[in-house]
């Protein structure tokens, strides 16, 4: 079963932390922005990108935001991100080594499940997911094969899963583990080769983005910084390329790149990312 515990006996106030237990016994972390019982809010559920986390940067102030403009938000951590007891700082590098892409799939469905059940004091009819970069991967690979997903937004996101040379593989499988450094904190984070087999094993199928935007017969908005750093801009041309024209939106936020000019720690709001989540609420609001 799933089971929601409350940190503090008022869930309908603005914030409440919380912890999800999936159906393997993991533990999510979880805020909620908004009062679920208020009949207006959709919910949205935002999600976050590799060496992501609810406490990044921005988060939290996409959550507000949402809340502000009549949506129920949730913000959360995948149980295998890294981040432990420290809300900021990377202390499960075991979980980290042992994610994989199949593993956020399945724990952000089960999310959605939860939204629908009413665990959040409601049930809730029209969800909304959008995600950053690989989790705009995760949030188009959910939505296709989940009917409740009434309208995905992705912010910087990759269109291919499967990034690494037949060289680095190789490298991959003979070491056991891929070493990935946190630019940020300097720390060495190892990927074991769990991800490689789930990318090899379902590459074809539930991990490819192309055949799931194909798929995904519901309003898709595609966002994309035109400077990104990170995943180039010629991604969020696929994607929405992939999808249906009728149903498909692209919008290029000129010179700004991967985190739309957002830095960790938190420094106030970027005008390109205040745009962002300008685009992505009035998207909502036409279409949950």
């Amino acid at each position: 079963f799933l089971v929601i515990i409350p940190f503090n006996d008022n869930i309908g106030s603005m914030k409440n932390d919380l912890i999800f237990t999936a159906t393997d016994g993991e533990k999510l972390s979880l805020t909620s922005f908004g009062d679920p019982t208020d009949v207006e809010r959709r919910c949205v559920i935002f999600v976050h990108g590799f060496k992501g986390f609810k406490d990044w940067g921005f988060v939290p102030h996409i959550g507000k935001y949402l809340a502000d403009r009549g949506f129920f938000a949730l913000t959360f951590n995948f149980s295998h991100n890294g981040i432990g007891d420290q809300p900021t700082e990377f202390t499960e590098l075991d979980k980290f080594a042992k994610n994989d892409f199949s593993r956020e799939i399945r724990e952000l469905n089960e999310l959605i499940d939860a939204c629908k059940s009413g665990f959040f004091g409601r049930k809730f009819d029209q969800v909304g997911l959008v995600g950053h970069s690989r989790g705009g991967a995760i949030t188009v690979l959910t939505a296709t094969g989940n009917k409740a997903v009434k309208a995905a937004v992705t912010w910087a996101s990759v269109a291919r899963l499967d990034r690494y040379s037949d060289a680095v593989k190789k490298r991959w499988r003979e070491v056991g583990y891929l070493e990935i450094k946190n630019m940020r904190t300097g720390q060495i984070m190892n990927l074991n080769s769990t991800l490689l087999d789930d990318l090899e094993k379902h590459g074809d199928s539930l991990l490819n983005i192309e055949q799931g935007v194909k798929n995904l017969d519901r309003p898709y908005l595609v966002i994309h910084g035109e400077n990104d750093e990170a995943i180039p801009h010629i991604e969020a041309d696929q994607l929405a390329g992939w999808g249906d024209s009728d149903k498909t939106e692209l919008i290029k936020i000129p010179e700004t790149g991967h985190t739309f000019g957002a830095a960790h720690p938190w420094v106030g709001m970027p005008d390109d990312l205040e745009k962002v989540l300008d685009h992505t609420a009035s998207f909502f609001d036409k279409h949950l």
